[in-house]
């Protein structure tokens, strides 16, 4: 009877961690420069990720860095563009145009070993 106990304590759980897990909203921050290129291609590529992949499920803030430039320095960004992925911790960050989406993916926990979104 107790084994029975347990699996049902163990089901509630695995349940209850599902449950947190659709609804934890991933909180990403993308550093651009200006309307280079570059920076267009970043947005495009991590919007295209946040809406097949989290919809509903993420905060999105690009910063320029060419009209806030004390914040590169603030935030310790070497590189743009460069995603921070703040919350849930911990935090990650990519850099480039966004376009390794696997490699980005992976980086957010919706890929590989940990298969929980943003619990990388």
């Amino acid at each position: 009877m107790k084994a029975n106990a347990a699996r049902l304590t163990e089901t509630d759980a695995m349940a209850a961690a599902v449950a947190a897990r659709d609804a934890a909203v991933c909180v990403l921050r993308l550093y651009v420069t200006g309307s280079s290129p570059r920076s267009a291609r970043a947005i495009f590529n991590i919007r295209k990720i946040c809406d097949e992949h989290l919809p509903g499920r993420h905060d999105l803030e690009v910063v320029d860095l060419s009209q806030h430039p004390m914040l590169a320095k603030s935030e310790q960004i070497l590189a743009a563009p460069t995603l921070i992925k703040i919350l849930p911790l911990p935090a990650r960050r990519f850099v480039g145009d966004m376009s390794q989406s696997e490699r980005i993916l992976q980086g957010l926990g919706l890929r590989g070993a940990s298969k929980i979104p943003c619990l990388a």
